[in-house]
């Protein structure tokens, strides 16, 4: 098989993507298939970052449109990303990995506050770091901190981890003739409006020559493949 092609990644999983087949909450399955993976390319020698949503327990946007407080319902959320962090870390550690939680809203009870030189040091003695709480500010989505974290820990990739292997001219699960980028430019994301990382990710990722692959966890060893260069993804860049 190919040898990976990156040093060091920012895994980005959205809170959806721990359901499984569920509609709500945490599959604790899923969440083992996927630290399985992430446990491969850590043995392949690829350095991890990770920074996680909370969609399946909580999402800020839907709490707004229901008549809560903007500002309170995104901190609700970034409530929600803390337990699906620590929720990686104990499967990530079951596996013998060594890992870090870091939040950037401070609660020094359960995991570590996020200071930028505490996460390198992290990092350079090879330790999984995942990033918890978002920005720490409200109006921001967990896509925008990945770009800035990737951005903070120089990392050469953004994966992408979502439902769908790619990114498509059109909803794949309605259209069967959408077609599939391979590569499309950063410009053309937001220009067609494909919707796959909100605007200020995409940009801020542009900025700091900081490609974007777009993959399905769905799939058997898609993240070790991707790694790789091999199965199916697009990749923004």
């Amino acid at each position: 098989m190919n040898k990976p092609l990156y040093k060091h990644i920012l895994l980005k999983l959205s809170g959806e993507a721990l359901m499984g087949k569920k509609e709500f909450g945490i599959d604790l399955n899923t969440i083992t298939k996927i630290t399985r993976q992430i446990s491969s390319i850590f043995n392949d020698g690829i350095k991890i970052s990770i920074v996680v949503g909370g969609g399946n327990i909580f999402r800020g946007i839907l709490a707004e449109s229901i008549g809560m407080d903007r500002t309170s319902a995104d901190y609700t959320g970034m409530m929600a990303t803390v337990i699906n962090a620590l929720l990686l870390q104990n499967s990530l550690e079951k596996l013998k990995l060594p890992t870090r939680v870091l939040s950037a809203i401070q609660m020094d009870t359960i995991c570590e506050p996020f200071i930028k030189r505490r996460a390198i040091r992290h990092i350079e003695k090879n330790r999984i770091v995942i990033f918890a709480a978002g920005t720490g500010n409200p109006f921001f989505t967990t896509d925008t901190a990945a770009a800035l974290r990737a951005s903070e820990m120089k990392c050469d990739v953004i994966f992408k981890a979502t439902k769908v292997d790619g990114i498509y001219d059109s909803d794949p699960l309605k259209n069967k003739n959408a077609k599939r980028f391979k590569e499309i430019s950063y410009s053309d994301v937001i220009k067609k409006d494909l919707k796959i990382m909100d605007t200020s990710a995409i940009s801020l990722s542009k900025e700091n020559n900081i490609s974007i692959v777009v993959f399905s966890l769905l799939e058997k060893n898609s993240l070790v493949k991707v790694s790789r260069g091999l199965g199916n993804f697009t990749k923004i860049s």
